[in-house]
């Protein structure tokens, strides 16, 4: 006998699938809030350090090699930049913190348009937060945390490098930032261990942002 709940999260995978698989374009970059784009589609913010590998993640999720820059210097990322999904979903590819190639006028402007998006933006359905499965969470994820709590920000982790780590240390840094998750008021409960190397997660994260996607338009 086949069981419902697998076939729902196939079912589920399989819709990811085929939205992640659609044409996804750039549509604007800003290091200004008023320079940002109209509010139409939901949007999905991915935050992390900067050298959490955020823009590999950001290639692996779409099955593209480019659509994020990937370098090995932190803190490239340098405004936030938008990306339309199949005109059903924006991917919001945010500054890192921790930069450690930025001034101290750099920090702070970055940080007030981080701040100025993360408050006033009305089709921001999630923020993906990011964090290295080899350090867990760091002082500047908390800080983050913290600010999305504040703003009724929803917000879900994802665990990046996924196969660096061993298994029983992966599983006790999983099982710590759970633990962390369940006194936030603004986290989404489930963790999402990915890897940009093997693809491992991918398809679990497409399924989860899937259902945050409008509606595909009516025939």
């Amino acid at each position: 006998m086949s069981d419902p709940a697998n076939e729902a999260d196939a079912l589920d995978e399989e819709t990811g699938r085929l939205l992640f698989a659609k044409e996804c374009t750039f549509i604007a970059g800003s290091e200004r809030i008023k320079g940002l784009p109209p509010f139409t589609l939901p949007e999905i913010a991915f935050a992390g350090r900067s050298n959490v590998g955020k823009s590999s993640l950001l290639n692996a999720l779409t099955n593209r090699s480019s659509l994020a820059r990937v370098s090995h210097t932190p803190g490239r990322t340098r405004q936030l930049n938008f990306f339309d999904l199949g005109g059903r979903l924006v991917l919001v590819d945010m500054p890192g913190y921790g930069y450690a190639e930025a001034s101290k006028a750099d920090i702070k402007r970055w940080e007030k348009l981080i701040d100025a998006y993360l408050s006033g933006r009305p089709t921001l359905a999630r923020v993906m937060v990011l964090v290295d499965s080899r350090h867990g969470l760091k002082p500047g994820d908390r800080d983050l945390m913290k600010r999305l709590d504040e703003r009724a920000v929803s917000y879900q982790v994802a665990l990046t490098k996924g196969d660096e780590p061993k298994p029983a240390a992966l599983e006790a840094t999983v099982a710590k930032i759970v633990a962390e998750l369940v006194k936030q008021p603004a986290a989404h409960p489930d963790i999402v261990v990915t890897s940009a190397t093997t693809g491992a997660g991918m398809p679990e994260l497409r399924a989860r942002l899937a259902k945050l996607a409008a509606p595909p338009p009516s025939r």
